[in-house]
């Protein structure tokens, strides 16, 4: 079992590590393509997605899909829903602190250097997207919980990713790496309280 959990990580990390590297070489193509493709409908429906898709709005749905459950006595999906707030939390504050670290300018930003190291502006906080990592983190918990449930809301974050590169706020590399990173809080966050949930019930069962 532990043999068969270890290759599937590292089947993992490498599909991850070739991902990011396609990501990065395709950074340029990716600006150009919308840079051709650039409408003002279609400008002015990513800025919205882009707004609507920030961690509040995530927060204030979790919150309440979360206070429904509870009232509901749904101790499962009250369970889940907390889960995924925790694990959008995870990923904002993770992809908060890289961005500072990296100050990676924006595909907006005039700049000499595109990796500036630290920076507290935001036209430098480029890399990781933290809409992406935050909106893939909340919804992978769903798909960990429910594969069906889960790829039906697959859509949402895809799309948050593709309006912070039409806005000009993200490269496709910034995008790539947020989402592996909000799959990584999501699978931390599972794991940790699906492991409270065994012991619990090991302690119980004694």
């Amino acid at each position: 079992m532990k043999r068969r959990l270890v290759f599937y990580w590292l089947i993992g990390i490498v599909i991850a590590v070739i991902l990011v590297m396609v990501a990065f070489h395709f950074d340029d193509a990716m600006q150009n393509f919308i840079a051709l493709h650039q409408s003002r409908v279609a400008k002015n429906f990513m800025r919205n997605v882009s707004r609507l898709g920030d961690w509040t709005e995530h927060f204030a749905v979790g919150a309440a899909l979360a206070a429904i459950a509870w009232w509901r006595g749904n101790k499962k999906w009250t369970r889940v829903f907390i889960s995924m707030l925790l694990a959008l939390a995870l990923a904002g504050a993770s992809a908060r602190v890289v961005k500072i670290a990296a100050g990676r300018a924006r595909p907006s930003v005039k700049a000499e250097e595109v990796w500036n190291g630290l920076k507290f502006g935001s036209q430098y906080h480029a890399f990781p997207s933290g809409h992406t990592a935050a909106s893939t983190a909340f919804f992978a918990v769903l798909l960990l919980a429910n594969w069906r449930i889960g790829v039906f809301c697959l859509p949402i974050p895809l799309l948050i990713g593709f309006s912070r590169m039409y806005v000009a706020a993200h490269y496709l590399s910034d995008v790539v790496c947020a989402a592996i990173l909000g799959i990584l809080c999501a699978m931390l966050v599972e794991h940790f309280l699906r492991r409270q949930i065994e012991n619990r019930k090991s302690k119980i069962a004694n």
